[in-house]
């Protein structure tokens, strides 16, 4: 999977106040935890933090906290009702030798042919939550849609593979080819040819 640096400063858990004074500056408040760690406080750069938020890949954090590193990934985060922007972002750190769980894009393959005969693809969903051990992590899971037909859907408990363990739900819909008034038209078009050439 790949990885991103992020340089945090070490703070002090304090009043909403001097919390709402970080954000003025550009930093916003941040935690890391995990199990057997204890949790550490921080801030980062707002500018930093739109490395993680605004982009459908997920990371593996490499965080350096007052000269010492840790491994993490972005686990959640809390945003301003009003203005959308992140006023709260927790990490969870991670370890070689413990399996991560981490949302992992999905990339669309293929070209579906339930799309060819005038089907619409609608995609469900953008993300699926794995578990595996570091070095197995995918950047990305690719979906092959080019056998998809018309009214038939891809499923979470589709997605084979190696080394990884799909959590998400097993009859979640990743995307699905629904029917549309063309290819309505069309299959009633094929009928019609397919009567005549019987007279």
């Amino acid at each position: 999977m790949k990885t991103i640096s992020l340089v945090g400063k070490s703070r002090e858990i304090t009043k909403k106040s001097a919390l709402k004074a970080m954000r003025k500056e550009g930093s916003i408040p941040c935690v890391l935890y995990g199990q057997g760690v204890e949790n550490i406080h921080f801030s980062l750069g707002d500018r930093d933090l739109m490395k993680i938020l605004n982009t459908p890949n997920s990371y593996i954090v490499n965080l350096e906290i007052e000269g010492k590193a840790h491994k993490a990934v972005y686990h959640s985060a809390q945003f301003h009702p009003l203005s959308d922007e992140p006023i709260h972002v927790d990490f969870l750190s991670v370890s070689e030798d413990k399996p991560v769980v981490i949302d992992v894009p999905i990339v669309i393959t293929g070209n579906s042919e339930g799309v060819r005969q005038g089907g619409k693809l609608m995609v469900s969903t953008r993300k699926v939550r794995v578990s595996a051990m570091l070095d197995k992590l995918p950047d990305s899971i690719s979906v092959d849609i080019s056998n998809l037909m018309i009214g038939k859907s891809i499923y979470a408990e589709d997605i084979n593979v190696e080394g990884v363990q799909i959590l998400t739900p097993p009859g979640k819909i990743l995307c699905t080819v629904k029917m549309t008034r063309a290819a309505i038209g069309a299959a009633a078009a094929a009928a019609a040819a397919a009567a005549s050439d019987k007279k």
